[in-house]
């Protein structure tokens, strides 16, 4: 990984839009901090399409929808995505399938749920779980206290017994059961959304991450970002960003924005 103030004019430049995940990305310890977000609204007012790509539940996503100056959200690691239709003052809605679609698979998720809570017992079921429409989220540091690496590789095994699909993120292990991820939906909203293919999309955007749910984005993306704390995760990713920042977190995020806006003025 490259340092990210390496980054050319040129690479700059031709940037679309920044795709970014949110926690320990645009979070730094859990809470969103006054430069993150004013680097948002940096991009946004930039022009440059500004979508978050996140583990986060469905709840959650209504509110980055309408709330934050973003162009959507890709929530419950590609389970949809949501964005706010400010000329009709509505919410939109895309799924990739539908919540009743899902229902027949929530027993089996709460099977995985009572194993990983039997097997692993400091594991938690994430506190955001309430807000959640098709994933179950094992809380291995959130509001728990942080478990070990063979403590959370039995979180994954018994997701895997099940066949379910899952990945790591910071906080949390996802558990669900599709074939979708953060890459495919968000590959989808550029298309639905703004007519942009894949192809373009893969050389035009920017993504930004920190654990091995990105790697999706991260091996499929040409022009991708760690903040400094992915190293944390760098020994278990087999997909890494082309470049990292020198700092963690939102601080990472904003410094970011602020070498891309830079940059972009000298082109």
């Amino acid at each position: 990984m490259k340092n990210f103030d390496t980054i050319t004019p040129a690479e700059c430049k031709r940037i679309r839009g920044v795709l970014f995940d949110i926690d320990d990305t645009f979070t730094h310890e859990g809470r969103m901090v006054p430069a993150a977000f004013q680097a948002l609204w940096d991009l946004h007012e930039a022009g440059l399409i500004v979508v978050p790509i996140t583990g986060r539940p469905a709840g959650w996503c209504d509110h980055f929808a309408r709330m934050w100056p973003v162009d959507g959200v890709v929530g419950e690691n590609g389970a949809f995505y949501y964005y706010y239709d400010r000329e009709a003052g509505k919410l939109r809605q895309r799924y990739v399938f539908t919540p009743e679609q899902a229902a027949h698979r929530r027993g089996e998720l709460e099977s995985i749920r009572q194993e990983v809570l039997r097997r692993v017992p400091a594991a938690g079921v994430a506190s955001d779980q309430p807000f959640r429409l098709f994933d179950l989220a094992i809380d291995f540091r959130e509001d728990v206290s942080p478990l070990s690496e063979p403590e959370i590789d039995d979180i994954c095994r018994v997701f895997a017994e099940h066949q379910a699909t899952y990945k790591i993120s910071s906080i949390h292990v996802n558990g669900w059961f599709g074939d979708y991820n953060k890459l495919s939906t968000a590959m989808l909203f550029l298309e639905e959304r703004f007519f942009i293919s894949r192809e373009e999309a893969v050389n035009t955007m920017l993504f930004a991450g920190d654990s091995p749910n990105d790697e999706p984005m991260f091996e499929a993306i040409e022009l991708t970002v760690g903040v400094a704390n992915i190293k944390h995760f760098s020994h278990k990713m087999r997909h890494l960003p082309k470049y990292v920042t020198g700092s963690s977190g939102g601080h990472g995020f904003a410094e970011m924005a602020r070498v891309i806006l830079e940059k972009r003025k000298q082109a």
